[in-house]
């Protein structure tokens, strides 16, 4: 709890620094706005930055920069917000629950994570967290790309395999039928964070109805101030950046999305899974787009309403479910305790124990108490059929690096052929027994991590060189569902 409070403070501290400093510096004038900009001139702009390997954590020429100014930037995050208070979003009838206020969720004047310490701040506004629902027709294709980490090569380079392959025209979506997930982590770790939120929102501001972003555990202040996008920011435009739009624009990210057609649906998010959230009202809901605020997450009324749930677990997983789960209503991602789609982990082997607290992470969900909650979250006319994720990467070569590069970017977790024996198996031996094919069908109740990008320090420590993104296509029975896995080289 001291790390986390320390962690806020330090952010809090930067966001202020920024923010103070941001009003003596005038915004460029006489120029063409960066909205306008095609895809090949910034294609072309981005191609001349170095590789986040080469800079190994340092900033790249200020003279080579894609947006020389954050006022550039900002414009687009302008739109966004824009986009947000008139769009789909903001229209009540699209909410199952409490709809949104526009002094307090609307209201981009404030934000939350700067009234804990700011004695002279505006009005609190509360940590609203919500949940998506994404209804696609049948024959419908979904874009899966997990953690960017500042890595715009990659970005660029799977967009520009879309552009070819006639799914997109520069940054619009050009068939109808398809629609783009992105799962999370765009900053941190990588020097090209700002470079990779401009892309990521001119998709959006594009396609607002096909192009969707979840929210991932670094899409928030704490750790964006320790792992670097907050000193990217700064080593950049020093006063002129606006830390406080850049991270209130996460607050209008869903920290999960329930994609499907008909009565089947994929639990898409960063992290894992959240047992105090019930998304019934969400999918039953009509029409293809719905929120629902988070609210209340009741983790310890799920665990005593469903004595099942972990039957037949450990003693030492029923111990730590009974003093880890609770009750809260979040008043940030981190606080009183972590957000379970933005943070949790699943376990790699299908023996493993049913539910773990790892203090230095989140908790762990293994096989079976993962598929209860996958069946307990579904309705009597839709199902939650999977979940497909990011988050469980590391720049250390561990078993969960080793399966996602033996499993050619997209690992699915649990599988038959896996084994304890193979818990430390080499990546060789693991593309033995593993899944790889291009095209993969979908189990009910399956997980499915994807990778990290190449040029980033996780590609460095784990030695893979390719990038890996899915497109799911989806039918009217869940049994044709099939995943196409797509690998694309970025590193020499």
């Amino acid at each position: 709890m001291f790390l986390r409070l320390a962690l806020w403070f330090a952010a809090f501290l930067a966001i202020q620094t920024c923010v103070a400093a941001a009003g003596d510096v005038p915004n460029a004038v006489n120029r063409t706005p960066p909205i306008a900009r095609s895809f090949e001139d910034w294609k072309a702009a981005c191609a001349r930055l170095p590789a986040n390997r080469s800079l190994q954590g340092r900033m790249p020429p200020k003279s080579l920069l894609p947006l020389p100014r954050f006022s550039e930037f900002d414009e687009v995050l302008t739109a966004f917000f824009a986009q947000c208070k008139t769009g789909t979003m903001s229209h009540t009838t699209n909410w199952v629950g409490p709809a949104p206020r526009t002094n307090a969720f609307f209201n981009t004047a404030k934000a939350y994570f700067l009234t804990a310490t700011a004695s002279d701040a505006t009005p609190a506004i509360p940590f609203q967290p919500f949940a998506q629902k994404l209804s696609v027709p049948d024959e419908a294709e979904i874009f899966f790309r997990a953690d960017l980490h500042g890595d715009v090569h990659s970005l660029l380079t799977d967009l520009t395999w879309l552009n070819e392959k006639g799914y997109l025209r520069g940054f619009s979506v050009a068939r109808t039928n398809f629609h783009m997930i992105f799962l999370g982590d765009y900053t941190d770790r990588g020097s090209y964070g700002i470079e990779v939120l401009y892309t990521l929102l001119r998709l959006k501001l594009a396609n607002a109805e096909q192009v969707f972003l979840a929210r991932g555990n670094h899409e928030e202040v704490g750790l964006q101030a320790r792992y670097g996008f907050l000193e990217e920011g700064r080593g950049k435009y020093g006063a002129a950046f606006d830390a406080r739009k850049v991270e209130r624009a996460y607050d209008f990210l869903p920290v999960v999305i329930y994609a499907g057609a008909g009565e089947n649906f994929i639990q898409c998010n960063h992290g894992g899974m959240e047992p105090g959230f019930s998304p019934h009202g969400l999918l039953d809901a009509p029409g293809p787009f719905s929120f629902q605020f988070l609210g209340t997450l009741k983790q310890k009324q799920f665990l005593a309403g469903h004595p099942d749930w972990l039957a037949g677990a450990d003693e030492k997983s029923r111990e730590a479910a009974a003093e880890s789960l609770r009750d809260f209503r979040p008043d940030s991602p981190i606080s009183p305790t972590v957000l379970g789609f933005m943070w949790n982990d699943f376990a790699v082997l299908a023996n493993e124990p049913l539910f773990v607290f790892d203090p230095n992470r989140a908790f762990v969900y293994g096989a079976r108490s993962t598929q209860f909650l996958l069946h307990c979250a579904g309705t009597n006319t839709k199902h939650v059929r999977a979940v497909f994720r990011g988050h469980q990467q590391s720049s250390a070569v561990n078993p969960m690096m080793r399966r996602l590069v033996a499993s050619n970017g997209v690992f699915r977790h649990w599988q038959a052929a896996d084994a304890p024996a193979l818990l430390h198996a080499s990546v060789s031996e693991l593309a033995k027994v593993l899944e790889r094919a291009e095209f993969r069908p979908i189990p009910p109740g399956s997980v499915w991590t994807f990778n990290v990008s190449p040029d980033s320090v996780y590609g460095a420590g784990c030695g893979f060189t390719f990038d890996s993104f899915g497109i799911l296509k989806v039918a009217g029975n869940f049994s044709d569902w099939r995943l196409q896995v797509v690998n694309l080289p970025v590193m020499p």
